[in-house]
């Protein structure tokens, strides 16, 4: 995959499908691989926003990769003292072999992007979160065995989540529907972006209707109702979310062999029911393990490491 080496991931369009479609089969190969192509590499993770999930599995693919991991916290870097983001992100240039970022603004990607000659990775903006995407189509492949075709539907809050479903699911030859509240609605440039990816070949549907939108679907998928940093909104959404829970009910109309999803964290009897959560048909621990394995792929990718 030396196409993608010394690329930046801030967005699930910075790839083609071609290139996601390789990222995943190198993903499920990297399985059942013990290799250590990345030694002396080292990964900086500078995270603005708490992290579990993200953190811990990207210190881990690094690990298992033969590389190094540091965390920079940035509460005692000079980012936290009003260094430019420019500054930081050259001197970081100098040290680090890739850099994951974990941050509100996307454009705060973009200039580390801009000042950088290393990788840069988008671990989560306000915008996008294209890792845990690309976890999510890892695990649609291995369950269904192609992802052409497929229908996803994701429920609740049109957030970063929503965003990158979009991008990712088009871009793979896959049906993707939204719905969510009307004042909830996910980014409408990225919309627009996802209906020239899909350019009649698969269905973009933003709907304010959850029953239309699970009807069929292979895929059912939801994450919190109010994101990092709206935790204070958390309690005036629920009745207006409510419709738009992953229960039993909504599951009973989708596709008898569909699959339930859930980035994680989750708000267990709100956007989510127990009963779905441990049900037969999620596999959303399954999920959460593929982030290290798709991680893995990317990490490799990027820095063009040979095994």
């Amino acid at each position: 995959m030396a196409s993608l080496q010394g690329r930046d991931l801030l967005s699930l369009a910075d790839f083609s499908s071609e290139e996601i479609a390789e990222l995943l089969n190198l993903a499920i190969e990297l399985k059942s691989k013990e290799i250590e192509p990345l030694r002396r590499k080292v990964l900086g993770l500078l995270f603005y926003k708490a992290s579990t999930r993200t953190r811990v599995s990207f210190l881990v693919a690094m690990y298992q990769l033969g590389g190094q991991a540091i965390d920079l916290n940035t509460s005692v870097t000079q980012i936290s003292r009003g260094e430019p983001l420019e500054d930081t992100a050259k001197v970081l240039d100098g040290y680090l072999d890739i850099l994951a970022i974990r941050t509100y603004k996307q454009t705060d990607l973009e200039t580390f992007a801009a000042c950088s000659q290393i990788p840069i990775i988008n671990a989560l903006s306000d915008l996008e979160h294209p890792c845990q995407v690309l976890a999510d189509l890892l695990t649609a492949q291995e369950c269904f065995g192609s992802l052409t075709g497929l229908t996803l539907t994701y429920l609740g809050d049109g957030n970063n989540m929503a965003n990158s479903l979009l991008l990712g699911c088009a871009l793979m030859g896959m049906h993707v529907r939204i719905a969510c509240p009307k004042d909830y609605q996910p980014d409408g440039a990225i919309v627009e972006q996802t209906k020239q990816i899909a350019a009649g070949k698969t269905e973009v549907l933003v709907t304010e209707d959850p029953i239309e939108a699970v009807q069929g679907s292979q895929i059912l998928y939801t994450d919190v109702w109010a994101s990092m940093g709206q935790e204070d909104l958390a309690e005036s959404r629920i009745p207006i979310f409510q419709p738009y829970q992953l229960n039993e009910a909504l599951l009973e109309k989708a596709d008898k062999e569909a699959i339930a999803l859930h980035c994680l964290p989750a708000h267990r009897e709100e956007e989510i029911t127990d009963a779905v959560i441990a049900g037969s048909q999620s596999r959303i621990w399954q999920q959460a393990a593929n982030r290290m394995h798709a991680q893995k792929a990317l990490l490799l990718s990027l820095l063009g490491g040979s095994y």
